[in-house]
């Protein structure tokens, strides 16, 4: 899993409460578990103006042009600005791996669902939340200002604006470790790697019918 450290990049508003997963991700393009090809699907039905389907070139299809995602002056941003409970719904961790294949590495809302906030951590990316009241003034300087950008600054768990504004957020520190080490449960598994191969040998010497 890749590493979060810092990150500053422009910023994608998403201004709307209670996005569903199937609205992240719709559940027809979920045929594959391999955490990549995602990204063209990422908020498929508002994005499109056809219905997609598996497999189908997303080059040729038509857009909805009022879309954030399919607006000029977002493309590249890789920080998603939204409203509270983000990621509700079923706990399809493909919703977030959409959300990486299409380059967003950090999120800002003022609550997430819990299982879409602990599928964020266990695929790098970073979830932020941030009162209501700074989100607002967020969404209101986004649209005052054009290119508008932000600093993500993961070891002081920091967010600079623009403006100058310093804004802390919190973070569980075992979640934080995750991200700052590029660590998913297979890696931290693997941290206790000599462990778990001194309790197979001892296990082997204590049950060794059990490995015949």
């Amino acid at each position: 899993m890749m590493s979060f450290t810092h990150l500053q990049s422009l910023v994608l508003p998403l201004d709307r409460a209670n996005v569903d997963t199937d609205a992240i991700i719709p559940k027809q393009f979920m045929k594959s578990i391999r955490r990549t090809g995602f990204g063209d699907n990422l908020f498929d039905e508002w994005r499109y103006l056809d219905r997609g389907e598996p497999g189908q070139d997303a080059a040729g299809r038509p857009r909805q042009p009022d879309f954030v995602l399919n607006q000029a002056r977002y493309a590249g941003a890789q920080i998603l600005l939204t409203r509270e409970n983000f990621g509700c719904g079923s706990s399809r961790e493909h919703a977030v791996w959409a959300l990486r294949d299409f380059g967003i590495r950090a999120l800002i809302a003022p609550s997430f669902a819990d299982i879409f906030h602990g599928n964020c951590f266990k695929n790098g990316l970073l979830p932020i939340q941030l009162g209501a009241q700074t989100v607002d003034q967020l969404f209101q300087r986004l649209q005052e200002r054009p290119g508008y950008a932000l600093a993500v600054d993961l070891p002081t768990q920091t967010l600079r604006t623009p403006e100058g504004d310093c804004l802390h957020f919190d973070l569980d520190p075992a979640r934080k470790h995750r991200l700052l080490n590029g660590l998913d449960d297979i890696g931290l598994t693997l941290q206790r790697a000599e462990r778990i191969r001194a309790y197979e040998k001892l296990r082997r010497a204590a049950e060794p019918w059990l490995f015949n």
